[in-house]
């Protein structure tokens, strides 16, 4: 069987669907090379040195790692002279990033994090890039952080890239989602699985449960008959996986299934959440929709959040779209009960 590469997908995607523009696949292109430079970086480990803190804070107020100052480097000088973007927005950088003057601009506004689950990288976990693509307002040369603000049914385009035994990037341009793999002789990304579908149904949960006791009471009973299993209103036993790695999580929800969930706690409250609406939840949520899932904040879809700030966090529900619709039916029905 002849093995379609990346760019050979997408111009045939641009010829048939005719939703791709050729800016657009250029664009998604360039940030596939850079995830390449990435993994190699990543697959070095502490032979490239790379390894550790990187003696800084971000805009997040999170400890950087040496890995995501790189990763965000690479993403960022890869990005800025194809003139396909008018600007960049990064998880690790606290306002956009224009294109240099010296560089002709595009139409497209791109966000990112550029190392997702980072905090796993020194004991050699998973990790991941989450990344979104969004249209730049019509008549904007310079793009600030307000230009940023589209609700996630926006996205043209979003992917990740898993760097682990393998490397895959998972891309949706808004005609399904598919899988690519890296294939590290010829140096290109080729097509392994097109169309991947998330069933309906699950008995496979991923959530950081020593949180548990900061949980709003929904999601508290919700947990609680899942942990009930057989003997409980569910009537079977459901498992747990937790990496702690979006990236990581997410995909084995795109592979086989299962609910991801950073719902809402006492700790998070008054962030709005944990997770980062522009670079973590819409681009995951967009996928997990394009797969046939369901995607919310707990109480509404995330995709039809209309973002207030560049580094807006919020709570995150997406899988199995059964799962999903029942705890977010939970949240809904405790929230009209305290009105």
């Amino acid at each position: 069987m002849t093995s379609i590469s990346l760019t050979r997908f997408l111009i045939e995607e641009q010829r048939s669907r005719r939703q791709i523009t050729p800016d657009l696949r250029l664009l998604i292109e360039v940030v596939a090379r850079a995830c390449k430079h990435i993994s190699l970086a990543i697959g070095r480990g502490a032979l490239g040195g790379v390894l550790g803190d990187a003696g800084a804070i971000n805009v997040q107020g999170e400890a950087q790692k040496k890995l995501d100052v790189l990763s965000n480097e690479i993403l960022l000088e890869a990005n800025e002279w194809g003139g396909h973007l008018a600007a960049l927005a990064s998880e690790e950088m606290d306002e956009p990033h224009l294109i240099p003057h010296r560089y002709p601009k595009g139409n497209y506004l791109l966000v990112f994090d550029p190392l997702d689950g980072s905090s796993n990288i020194d004991v050699n976990i998973s990790v991941g890039t989450i990344f979104s693509v969004l249209r730049c307002p019509e008549g904007v040369t310079e793009p600030v952080a307000e230009h940023f603000l589209q609700p996630g049914t926006e996205q043209v385009a979003a992917g990740y890239t898993v760097y682990g035994p393998s490397t895959l990037l998972v891309l949706t341009t808004g005609s399904g989602v598919h899988q690519f793999t890296l294939d590290r002789e010829i140096g290109s990304f080729v097509l392994t699985r097109r169309d991947l579908r998330i069933p309906e149904d699950t008995s496979e949960f991923a959530i950081n449960m020593s949180n548990q006791r900061h949980w709003e009471p929904p999601m508290q009973r919700y947990i609680q008959e899942l942990l009930e299993g057989k003997a409980g209103p569910r009537g079977r036993d459901f498992n747990m996986r937790w990496v702690a790695s979006m990236v990581a999580d997410v995909h084995r929800i795109m592979t086989r299934g299962g609910v991801f969930f950073y719902p809402l706690d006492a700790k998070t409250r008054d962030k709005g959440g944990k997770l980062r609406l522009l670079y973590e939840a819409n681009p995951m949520a967009f996928l997990v929709e394009q797969a046939g899932g369901a995607a919310t904040d707990g109480r509404q879809r995330l995709l039809e959040r209309r973002p207030l700030a560049l580094h807006q966090r919020v709570p995150v529900f997406l899988g199995s779209r059964n799962e999903i619709e029942r705890v977010t039916r939970m949240h809904l029905e405790h929230d009209a009960a305290r009105t």
